[in-house]
């Protein structure tokens, strides 16, 4: 792990960013992912768009590094692990048989998602709709009101960075008000700006914790842009960079 990368705190917990998109509770021993969308290469090839079959292998290639990075006692899965509720069935037997071996190193978590509401039949461990560990809750979907605590999915945020001169556009963590939303660790997940209005139920002036190449760096205010010109979001960026100016 990166020197560069500082722990988030959601409600006084300590929460370490990776920049391959997970986070580290250290205090639990914990590692969290979310949104890893396994075969949803497959999931779009059975409907004529074809892409490259290695999406699931990628993404649960990121998931071994993690492990071996942190070796977690516990892993917690936030849910639209699955693409949908075939696709376990569709997976590469090696690519199943890694999902396995993953499995046995520590204890699994399947929060449920909308893509997959039912808990994996092949890859059985425990599963919830929700979690509260201590003053955290992990969830799949972030809910507008009363989510002091809350880790969650769903949205796949991530930020347009004004950067030396030049704009980059990067998965990111969105964290603020003490809750937190995490990236979509899937390959062949997209993104939803930080400054887009369904995140404006949620935070204020979200800190965009933009995943980079040796760690995770927090944007805020004026160094982030909106995806394209569009009154509200304008409006809104002038807002944070007034209010995050120093």
């Amino acid at each position: 792990m990166s020197d560069t990368s500082i722990d988030i705190v959601v409600c006084d917990e300590r929460l370490t960013p990776d920049p391959l998109g997970a986070l580290y509770w250290r205090a639990e021993e914990t590692l969290i992912v979310s949104d890893l969308h396994f075969e949803k290469g497959s999931s779009f090839a059975k409907r004529g768009v074809m892409l490259p079959p290695y999406d699931t292998r990628t993404t649960l290639t990121r998931i071994a590094a993690l492990t071996r990075r942190y070796n977690p006692k516990k892993l917690i899965s936030l849910g639209d692990a699955f693409h949908d509720v075939g696709a376990e069935t569709r997976m590469d037997v090696d690519d199943g048989k890694m999902l396995e071996t993953l499995m046995k190193a520590c204890d699994w978590l399947w929060i449920l998602g909308n893509h997959d509401p039912e808990p994996p039949e092949r890859f059985a461990a425990e599963t919830a709709c929700e979690r509260k560990i201590g003053p955290l809750i992990f969830r799949h979907e972030p809910r507008a009101i009363g989510a002091a605590g809350e880790i969650a999915g769903h949205l796949h945020p991530c930020a347009r960075v004004i950067s030396e001169g030049r704009m980059i556009r990067r998965r990111c963590f969105a964290a603020g008000d003490n809750r937190l939303i995490m990236p979509a660790m899937g390959a062949y997940t997209g993104g939803l700006n930080i400054l887009d209005e369904a995140f404006d139920r949620l935070f204020e002036f979200p800190v965009a914790w933009v995943m980079g190449e040796e760690g995770v760096y927090p944007i805020k205010g004026k160094r982030l842009a909106a995806d394209a010109p569009h009154t509200g979001r304008e409006t809104r960026s002038r807002r944070m960079a007034t209010k995050n100016a120093s």
